[in-house]
């Protein structure tokens, strides 16, 4: 938890450096269960963080990035629910498939009250149109895909979808040409408390769980 209340997540506040890769706009909307419906889930905080496009987390040990901050931010949600960030497109690290880790979080009296962890996941077609338009993300094949991620094709943390979690997590792409267009809608059901913690990683050497 870095603590950056910010929607452009590409620049690393220690040095000013600007992270390379394809510009992603990511509009995130958060609503909640009420009733028998649902209703916009505002002042809620929506933190993401991702790997660069060379596969590496900021502030991870192994990877000799401490101290680093780019690609991690949080954002609260306005009065519609809705949280934008500016970011670049994800890269992919050795045992995973391409995906934006997000966390839900509300502050009661200046504690965590509830917490949501998930991922989003990314249509591989235009992942790979992407990759092969920007030397930033290089050359070699990616080693795993959505069908073949265990997180994507596994169970939810609640257990009521036994199979193929990540499908239901995947965002809506457009392509702008010169940047990426991505959306995300997420429901939260407050009444079945947070979601348990995660352990990290994820995958083999996946640092950013």
């Amino acid at each position: 938890d870095e603590d950056l209340n910010r929607s452009d997540i590409r620049v690393d506040p220690t040095d000013g450096s600007v992270q390379p890769g394809v510009p992603l706009s990511l509009a995130i909307n958060v609503s909640q269960k009420v009733d028998c419906g649902t209703a916009p889930f505002t002042g809620a905080y929506v933190d993401i963080w991702h790997c660069s496009a060379s596969g590496v987390y900021s502030d991870v040990a192994a990877q000799n990035s401490v101290s680093k901050k780019f690609l991690r931010g949080f954002q609260p949600t306005d009065r519609q629910g809705n949280v934008y960030f500016t970011t670049i497109y994800p890269g992919w690290y050795q045992g995973r498939a391409v995906h934006i880790h997000v966390k839900v979080r509300v502050f009661t009296a200046g504690n965590e009250s509830y917490e949501f962890t998930s991922q989003f996941f990314f249509d591989e077609a235009f992942t790979d149109k992407v990759y092969a338009g920007n030397p930033a993300y290089g050359t070699k094949a990616r080693d795993t895909l959505n069908s073949t991620d265990g997180i994507y094709s596994g169970a939810s943390s609640t257990g009521t979808i036994t199979t193929g979690a990540g499908k239901n997590l995947m965002l809506t792409l457009r392509d702008k040409t010169q940047w990426v267009e991505a959306d995300a809608k997420l429901i939260c059901d407050l009444s079945l408390g947070s979601s348990p913690d995660q352990v990290p990683g994820g995958g083999p050497g996946g640092p950013g769980g």
